[in-house]
């Protein structure tokens, strides 16, 4: 298989969101979109210019089609997905109350997403990839994709790989709490860049305050840590610097959901391109920036030309042309 820049595994379920301010109970109509950490972040480095790959499982009906053939139209590689007929594609549902009030339902359990495990991975399609990317979603979703999961750090630790690791904790999906911490701390001790928000971060190591919450994760030589601090923006942490890059002010948020995986998408983006720590987190700014801007995970995910038109000029986003 050809060797790509990026690849990634986990869920992507279809979404069902009702229409502004209104809530389910009451919803007549409902747009039809598509939902998913991993591939979000697959689909955003896609449109910044770099090569990515999406493996995951889908149910063999109308869902998982759609599923498949959105991300492999947004130009990501889908080579290393897979269907069954044992399980049914995913789906959840977004109320959107108000800007700041999104509650979100998931209908996920036992779906085809779940079953993935070991065996299913495509192993020189991972190991021969610049980055893995990894969310902590996936390993919640059952122990077979735990399994997997960390079947896939091998193959790219042994392989010399870069490991990003974005914690994305989903409480709801896990046993307990206890459990969460323990296979996420776990994770986060073999990936080389660890990309938690700051509830995360304190969730993860018992600390209050983010630089040493950051400095807690780093338990192996030469780890980076970016922690996520909403509108103040990221403090990010290596061997070599540390700082904090502001946030970009947003006037109008849409839809805060999928901020954090163009985050994601962002600073990879920058390491891909070998910048310093400080501008890749800065991209990952502007991306997240740009996402809140638009209805739906990945809609407002920029194009490498309308994220370095934006850089470059330092205009408000509100005043990008798209």
């Amino acid at each position: 298989m050809e060797s790509l820049d990026v690849v990634t595994l986990g869920e992507t379920m279809v979404l069902f969101g009702s229409s502004d301010h209104a809530s389910l109970e009451y919803a007549n109509t409902m747009q039809k979109q598509i939902g998913g950490a991993e591939s979000n972040v697959a689909i955003g480095l896609a449109r910044l210019g770099h090569s990515s790959g999406w493996i995951s499982k889908l149910g063999d009906d109308p869902f998982g089609k759609y599923v498949h053939k959105f991300i492999r139209g947004e130009g990501v590689d889908t080579r290393g997905v897979t269907y069954t007929k044992q399980a049914p594609t995913g789906i959840f549902f977004k109320e959107k109350l108000s800007a700041d009030h999104v509650n979100v339902y998931y209908y996920r359990h036992q779906s085809a997403a779940s079953l993935m495990e070991p065996v299913d991975l495509p192993d020189s399609y991972i190991s021969s990839a610049k980055i893995l990317h990894i969310t902590g979603i996936t390993p919640a979703l059952s122990e077979s994709c735990q399994d997997a999961i960390f079947h896939a750090i091998h193959l790219a630790k042994e392989a010399g790989r870069t490991v990003v690791f974005d914690p994305n904790i989903r409480y709801k999906l896990w046993g307990n709490k206890e459990e969460a911490k323990q296979v996420l701390n776990r994770i986060a001790e073999l990936a080389d860049i660890i990309l938690p928000g700051v509830d995360e971060a304190a969730f993860l190591t018992g600390e209050t305050d983010y630089e040493k919450a950051a400095e807690a994760l780093k338990t192996q030589k030469g780890q980076t840590v970016v922690v996520k601090l909403g509108e103040e923006g990221a403090y990010y942490t290596s061997a070599e610097s540390s700082g904090i890059v502001p946030g970009i002010p947003v006037k109008n948020v849409v839809d805060p959901v999928g901020a954090g995986d163009g985050f994601a998408a962002g600073v990879i983006s920058g390491v891909l391109d070998e910048v310093s720590l400080e501008e890749a987190v800065e991209r990952g700014n502007a991306v997240g920036a740009f996402v809140v801007q638009m209805n739906g995970d990945v809609e407002g995910v920029p194009t490498r030309v309308q994220l370095q038109s934006f850089i470059d000029s330092g205009e408000r986003l509100s005043d990008v042309e798209r």
